[in-house]
């Protein structure tokens, strides 16, 4: 067990940081399920931009690595053009 506060600080902190990281990764993925279900190119259309922004904030804040976002907008992009 951590003795020193300073580490007793780290641990709660990196145990709320889970937790954050944990919810906008699990609704991130919700969104990508749900856009890749959809069979409406116009209803895709409207709903790509809000999973890219999902995406691009998990990337920019480095849950997720830049490649992996990268990687995923193109494959949810090209999905989306071939409704």
């Amino acid at each position: 067990m951590a003795q020193h506060q300073s580490s007793k600080k780290r641990i709660r902190q990196e145990a709320k940081r889970r937790l954050h990281n944990r919810y906008y990764k699990k609704s991130a993925r919700t969104a990508i399920k749900k856009l890749r279900d959809m069979t409406d190119k116009s209803e895709a259309e409207s709903f790509l931009p809000k999973v890219v922004s999902m995406v691009d904030r998990l990337a920019k804040k480095g849950t997720w690595h830049k490649s992996k976002a990268s990687n995923l907008k193109s494959k949810l992009t090209r999905y989306v053009n071939s409704l």
